[in-house]
């Protein structure tokens, strides 16, 4: 039983892009049983080439169900089914993402179209399915949606069973898509490697530094590397020699020492992440009437962020939650843009600031305790957080605002001064990279001890 489907997405970032469209068709060998076609909810932006290439808009998915509602169908109908795609790498990748979103492990066994047509029907001046199609007389009608490209591969894979005439292609071309083997010497590797947090270094046979990342268990993380299948993982399983690793024990010393070491060595396959870790910041400036207001805008280099964001909708995560939080005014936010009162003011869960009930002198108190506490502006403190050891703690310190390095102290070691805690501080660059890192740690882990100096 096969189940011949084509997936129609978002676009994007690879394992970064969502479904926008699904047709399956169950086919027997002769004849479609069941079939199940729906447009998804993405719940992120269509690129604009997709939005040209399929017809598919947000506003045709605003209503449609969303992946985790139709999982349950999908598994059903490819149930003990040979998955069949034009470019089937593609679709089963895609299903094997959204369904790794919701925390479960897809596997189907899957056969490409594409290597079947170019073994079965050799010469062909293309094989897009478009072009292939027309070419052998297959009518198809709505190119790149997903039922009529779903509906185009039956009618080719029906073709492509009647040339198989001894049946032994079919059998050799389904990929059972197992797990990557690891090689002997990838697995002695991994076998030295400890399941902690750290730094990693990856290195080639010549001794350089081809690629630095940090896990909270290196090994795992490194098993990764090795069984991956993308254009870079392929790259550096076929260039490590050896795998050498820093323990840090905190999350936030590992992500401090990546990002300064990949900016300094500038590891060959690091590109992606010598570029800003974020592109969003929250700004502050008073209006005419003296309200101190916020807005998450594009991260400006020539502006004093108050704190920073990885993307635009993190940002608004954050100051929804503040505003809740802080009693603060959607207007005054840029949540809600209106030249009147906002819309919690209506519900009474904004004191006024909008409409200047409120004064600006007692809004503006609730501001700035958000500001002091998102900001480490100015700032004497140590930020104290798990050593190597259960009895040892790291130490990040932070002088008049400016991050100056890290280090590790032994509890027994009382640190009462700051010449004391000088001289166990590694000295580190301060730049906006690591602001931010330090920002958007201190955001997820409330309960870190952070000492004022």
């Amino acid at each position: 039983m096969y189940a011949i489907l084509d997936i129609e997405t978002t676009g994007g970032k690879y394992n970064e892009e969502g479904i926008t469209e699904i047709a399956i068709y169950k086919y027997d060998g002769h004849e479609v049983v069941d079939q199940f076609i729906s447009l998804i909810n993405p719940e992120r932006e269509i690129q604009p080439f997709v939005v040209n290439l399929t017809g598919i808009n947000s506003n045709m998915l605003r209503n449609a169900p969303k992946f985790y509602e139709v999982a349950k169908r999908i598994v059903e109908i490819t149930e003990d089914c040979i998955i069949v795609a034009h470019n089937a790498k593609f679709d089963y990748r895609i299903l094997q993402t959204e369904f790794r979103r919701l925390g479960f492990e897809y596997e189907r066994r899957s056969l490409c179209t594409v290597e079947l047509s170019k073994y079965l029907i050799p010469n062909q001046a293309s094989y897009s399915l478009g072009k292939l199609v027309r070419s052998l007389g297959i009518p198809v009608t709505d190119r790149h949606r997903a039922s009529g490209d779903a509906l185009a591969t039956v009618k080719l894979f029906k073709l492509l069973l009647s040339k198989d005439s001894e049946k032994k292609i079919i059998q050799e071309s389904i990929r059972q898509n197992p797990k990557h083997q690891l090689e002997p010497r990838h697995l002695d590797i991994i076998s030295a490697l400890p399941s902690i947090t750290g730094v990693y270094y990856i290195h080639n046979s010549d001794g350089d530094i081809i690629y630095i990342g940090k896990s909270n268990n290196i090994k795992k993380r490194i098993n990764q590397h090795f069984t991956g299948t993308t254009p870079k993982s392929k790259k550096i399983q076929a260039k490590v020699y050896t795998v050498t690793y820093e323990a840090t024990g905190s999350e936030l010393v590992a992500l401090l020492k990546e990002s300064e070491e990949i900016k300094r060595v500038k590891p060959i396959y690091n590109r992606a992440l010598r570029r800003n870790i974020f592109t969003h910041a929250l700004y502050s400036f008073k209006d005419k009437n003296g309200y101190i207001n916020l807005k998450i805008d594009a991260a400006d280099g020539r502006k004093k962020p108050i704190t920073t964001f990885s993307n635009r909708q993190s940002g608004k995560s954050f100051i929804t939650k503040a505003v809740e939080d802080y009693t603060l005014c959607q207007k005054l936010t840029g949540i809600y843009d209106t030249k009147t009162s906002c819309f919690n003011y209506e519900i009474k869960t904004c004191n006024g600031a909008c409409i200047e009930k409120e004064s600006a002198e007692e809004y503006n108190k609730r501001v700035s305790a958000l500001i002091d506490k998102n900001s480490y502006a100015n700032k004497n403190m140590v930020i104290i957080d798990k050593g190597r050891d259960v009895d040892e703690r790291s130490a990040i310190l932070i002088e008049n605002g400016v991050f100056k390095g890290l280090g590790f102290f032994n509890l027994n070691y009382q640190i009462n001064t700051i010449e004391v805690l000088e001289s166990i501080i590694t000295p580190m660059q301060n730049n906006r990279d690591t602001q931010h890192i330090i920002q958007n740690y201190l955001r997820k882990n409330k309960r870190l001890k952070i000492i004022t100096l």
